[in-house]
């Protein structure tokens, strides 16, 4: 069974439980976006999806990349399915128009690649970075190369990479040894080699546009000595550029994408930005980036339970207990969706499915009015929220992807280990996204270290009063939310004071902090869910699952994060002077 966008559950969480039409069309560029205009686009895009990307997917799994003499070939049906999805002017779809986009807003294109990795996380893999190197190349390029580039970027007529890794240096970009030597004619000299690097080399495009991190002579050492530099595969004149893959990896998953290991050899650059604000640069490209493996996340998990939940639809198992199902007819054996371990997993997931979708839907939206809102105070408050959230969500969503998928397949039992029904795909393509765009306990660390602590969880603080601030607290479930919010408030002051006497303990603890959040988040995306879907038996369900079977492991972190601090309170207390102790 391939996977199908359902249009439906998206307008209703866009409509109903955040409002967004009316949010954005208070924004000056999306004024007359309205609600049919939403629909008509996400219709379109559900059909393209399903139709036309979906299908190749398995076969993409199978077939895979071919490497030979620095050329890769790519999947049977892949170069097809790409131009059509520029010709629809798909990759485009949140693009300034001046810039050949058309200036929709970026939940729209949020949700497009949510889909796009659901039906075919290899495919995807190829545009997935587009809107983050158009946004780069937008704020930081030069009149030059935006002139040159841009619009190639932003209607993917060129793909482009994000050249960050090298073999010694992997989440620690201090360490990045390419150089980049100016020239007498502005250019650059680059020379250095990189891996990992999704779509270094393909046949999808003419051209490939490398964004690569790199020191100028001189340089400092450390990240603050590293600068940017956008190197095409072919150069203005039409010749091949210095840039080389030297091999494609064998991979666990994604085997419809090519993971290369490129040299750079001399290879003609340009600058992108201020030299030694490289990083600064390629943040606005890997902080857009983390959105969309966190909707690649949602998306595949959201494709794992479409199979997991028709297979158990049809797949019949000795007698479910309790009551006579309807479905049983005269049938020797129900259907293991009657089952109550099947029907756990299943509704489990829905929950993880929708509620993360809330909460990363209301994230794109906050880019939108952190983009375009005329008061600047609703621009730096949305600012905040993408801040504090992107890794919340990169790093639950992604786990649940993996974990959830796992539990999807156990639903097929044996079935579900063979090639067969495609489920042992999703489990596999899903393992990478815990792990690029910075691992989920780099997001653990930034989320705490780097952003709630310094200002002893302030910012945090506001984030979440927002939140409550959209609810009711004569609802039952939402004077619960409120509750919460008001325990994950304290818990940072809490981690806060303990890390004066213990700097280790805040990375020690960030994975449990970072669950502990989302899993408030969710409980509030469940209370909207409900207060909007009044009598939706189905969603009734979904939410009673979601309060019985995953929002109890917010008391379990909770529980962890604060014994810790204890702990470390206790330790202090009883070293000689009040000192801490080791």
């Amino acid at each position: 069974m391939d996977y199908k966008p359902r249009p439906e559950d998206v307008r209703f969480i866009l409509n109903k439980v955040l409002d967004a039409p009316a949010r954005l069309a208070a924004l000056a560029p999306f004024a007359e976006v309205d609600e049919a205009l939403h629909a008509q686009v996400l219709e379109e895009a559900g059909r393209f999806v399903g139709e036309v990307v979906a299908p190749i997917s398995r076969g993409g799994d199978e077939t895979g990349c071919r490497f030979a003499d620095g050329q890769v070939a790519s999947p049977p049906g892949f170069r097809e399915a790409y131009q059509a999805l520029v010709d629809g002017g798909w990759p485009a779809l949140s693009a300034a128009p001046e810039d050949g986009g058309q200036g929709l807003p970026a939940v729209l294109e949020a949700v497009l690649y949510e889909w796009l990795a659901a039906a075919n996380h290899g495919l995807t893999m190829a545009p997935g970075l587009l809107h983050g190197a158009y946004a780069c190349l937008k704020h930081h390029g030069s009149e030059e190369l935006k002139q040159r580039y841009l619009s190639k970027i932003a209607t993917g007529e060129w793909l482009a990479t994000m050249c960050l890794t090298e073999a010694h240096a992997g989440s620690d970009l201090g360490q990045v040894r390419t150089r980049a030597v100016p020239q007498a004619d502005g250019s650059l000299r680059v020379s250095g080699g990189k891996i990992f690097i999704s779509g270094g080399e393909h046949d999808l495009t003419p051209n490939i546009v490398h964004l690569v991190l790199c020191r100028l002579p001189d340089a400092p050492a450390g990240p603050k000595g590293l600068s940017l530099a956008l190197v095409p595969k072919l150069l203005p004149d039409g010749a091949r550029n210095a840039v080389h893959c030297e091999r494609i990896e064998e991979k666990m998953g994604l085997h419809g994408s090519p993971t290369c290991t490129m040299r750079f050899d001399e290879a003609t650059g340009w600058l992108v930005g201020e030299p030694g604000r490289g990083l600064a640069a390629m943040f606005v490209m890997m902080n857009s980036a983390r959105l969309h493996v966190a909707l690649q996340g949602i998306g595949l998990l959201d494709a794992a339970w479409q199979k997991a939940d028709a297979y158990a639809a049809e797949r019949r198992q000795m007698r479910a207990p309790g009551p006579v199902p309807a479905s049983r007819g005269g049938e020797s054996a129900d259907l293991i969706a009657e089952h109550p371990a099947v029907r756990r997993i299943l509704d489990t997931q829905r929950a993880w499915i929708d509620g993360a979708r809330t909460i990363a839907y209301r994230s794109a939206l906050m880019l939108d009015v952190a983009a375009h809102d005329a008061d600047p105070k609703a621009r730096e408050r949305a600012q905040r929220w993408c801040s504090f959230v992107t890794p919340v969500l990169k790093a639950a969503c992604t786990h649940q992807a993996f974990h959830g998928a796992s539990e999807c397949l156990q639903v097929f039992g044996g079935h579900g280990y063979v090639r067969e029904w495609g489920i042992e795909q999703i489990v596999r393509d899903s393992r990478v996204t815990m792990i690029y765009e910075g691992t989920n306990e780099i997001q653990a660390i930034d989320l705490l270290v780097r952003k709630v602590l310094p200002d002893g969880g302030a910012g945090m603080s506001a984030v979440l009063l927002e939140l409550r601030d959209t609810l009711d607290a004569s609802r039952e479930a939402d004077a619960d939310v409120q509750r919460r919010l008001a325990q994950l408030r304290y818990l940072g002051t809490t981690v806060a004071m303990a890390a004066h006497a213990n700097p280790v303990l805040p990375y020690e603890v960030a994975d449990d902090y970072l669950r502990a959040t989302m899993l408030a988040m969710m409980a509030w995306a469940w209370a909207r869910i409900e207060a909007a879907s009044p009598g939706d038996a189905e969603k009734a369900r979904v939410a009673a699952a979601f309060r019985r079977w995953v929002l109890p492991e917010f008391e379990m972190r909770m529980g962890i994060v604060k014994k810790a601090c204890e702990t470390v309170a206790l330790t202090h207390a009883a070293a000689p002077g009040g000192a801490v102790s080791n």
